[in-house]
């Protein structure tokens, strides 16, 4: 599995964080972070800032690894807290009710 995830060239991983990791799992996770680490690219799509990362993980050096691995020369785009399915539901609401 390590060797599948290693080898494509751009790994999405969306909605991280609303499924808790076992150790092993997230060792797992961690083995494809590092196989990848500065030659392949990753996205990750969160809602869960950093410091609620330690929830994700059972092992908080680990959670932190992890952390390190995936930010290291990364780009960070924070898109903000409002949530773009709600804000659509919205305009369509709107856009009826006139």
């Amino acid at each position: 599995m390590i060797a599948r995830y290693s080898k494509v060239d751009l790994l999405c991983l969306d909605e991280f964080g609303y499924l808790n990791l076992d150790k092993k799992g997230a060792r797992l996770l961690f083995q494809i972070f590092t196989e990848r680490e500065e030659c392949k690219a990753t996205a990750v799509a969160t809602n869960s800032p950093f410091a609620e990362w330690d929830k994700i993980f059972a092992d908080p050096r680990l959670c932190a690894a992890i952390a390190d691995r995936i930010t290291f020369r990364c780009t960070l785009i924070q898109t903000g807290t409002e949530s773009y399915r709600f804000q659509s539901t919205e305009a369509d609401r709107q856009s009826t009710a006139r």
